[in-house]
C-alpha cells in the first residue's frame, strides 16, 4: 500500500532563505507516516536537495519537457531535473495548460519522459467554474485522465492530483460531497485503465488546501493526500497539513 503524500507547489516563489523551512519540515516530520515533497523553483534544486538529504523530505520539479534534450531555450528535461536530486515533477498543471496552451497529448509526453527518467510524475487535473456550473466537471477531468496518463503506469510511477481550477489560490473550495464524487469517478477509471495497479495510483486534492480544512479532506475515501499551493510556502502553515495527513 502506497504512503500518503503531502506535495508543495512553491510556483514563482521563494529564495535560498525561504529553504530553511526544510529544516523545520525535517525536524517537525523526522519520523513522518506520510511522504513529504516540496516543488521550488528551479533555481533551488539543486540547494534544496542538498539540503533536505538525507531527510522525510523529498524534492520535485514544477514542469519538464517531453524531449531527453535538444533545442529548446528556456526549459528543462525530466534527465536535467533527476540529475539534480529530484524525484518528482509536477505536469500538467492548470497554470500551464492555460498560459502555454499545454494540450493533454503534451502532458502525456512529458510525464513519458519524466517516468522514463526516473522521476515520479504528479499529473494534474481539474474542471474550470464554468464547467462546473454547467455540468461538465466529471466529463473534462475524466478526458484529461484519458488524455493525459501514459500508458502502463502504476502506484509507482504516477500520481494524479485533482485541482478544481476555480478554487487554485481563491480560498474556494468544491463541496466535500463533490471532491469524494470526482476522486471516486477517478479511481474507477484508473482501474478501468491500468487494471489492478490502478488501485495503488494516489490521488491528491489541491485547491486552497489549509490547516482549517485538510482533516476534513483527508477523511474523505480516495484522498490520498494533497498538492497545496500558498500553504506549502512556510513550515508554520505546511507541518499542520502533513500532521492532519497522517492523522487520517
Amino acid at each position: 500500500m502506497q504512503r500518503k503524500l503531502a506535495a508543495g507547489n512553491w510556483k514563482m516563489n521563494g529564495d535560498v532563505q525561504a529553504l530553511s523551512m526544510l529544516d523545520t519540515l525535517a525536524q517537525a516530520h523526522n519520523k513522518a507516516q506520510t511522504d513529504i515533497l516540496i516543488c521550488p523553483p528551479a533555481h533551488l534544486l539543486s540547494q534544496a536537495v542538498a539540503r533536505a538529504a538525507p531527510g522525510p523530505v523529498n524534492i520535485g520539479g514544477q514542469n519538464c519537457h517531453h524531449a531527453a534534450s535538444g533545442a529548446h531555450t528556456g526549459d528543462i528535461s525530466a534527465g536535467m531535473l533527476r540529475e539534480t536530486g529530484a524525484t518528482a515533477v509536477i505536469l500538467g498543471h492548470s497554470e500551464r495548460r492555460e498560459a502555454y496552451h499545454e494540450s493533454d497529448a503534451d502532458v502525456r509526453a512529458k510525464a513519458t519522459a519524466a517516468q522514463n527518467a526516473g522521476l515520479l510524475p504528479l499529473v494534474c487535473l481539474g474542471e474550470s467554474l464554468a464547467e462546473r456550473d454547467a455540468g461538465e466537471a466529471l466529463a473534462v477531468i475524466r478526458g484529461q485522465l484519458q488524455g493525459s496518463v501514459p500508458e502502463n503506469s502504476t502506484g509507482d510511477t504516477l500520481v494524479i492530483a485533482y485541482e478544481p481550477i476555480w478554487a487554485i489560490g481563491t480560498g474556494k473550495i468544491p463541496s466535500m460531497a463533490q471532491i469524494a464524487e470526482v476522486h471516486a469517478c477517478l479511481r474507477n477509471d484508473l482501474r478501468e485503465m491500468l487494471g489492478d495497479t490502478g488501485a495503488s495510483v494516489r490521488l491528491l486534492y489541491g485547491g486552497s488546501v489549509k490547516a482549517s480544512n485538510a482533516a476534513e479532506i483527508f477523511a474523505l475515501p480516495h484522498v490520498d493526500g494533497a498538492l497545496v499551493g500558498g500553504a506549502s510556502l512556510t513550515a508554520e502553515d505546511f507541518s499542520p497539513i502533513i500532521t492532519a495527513l497522517a492523522h487520517s
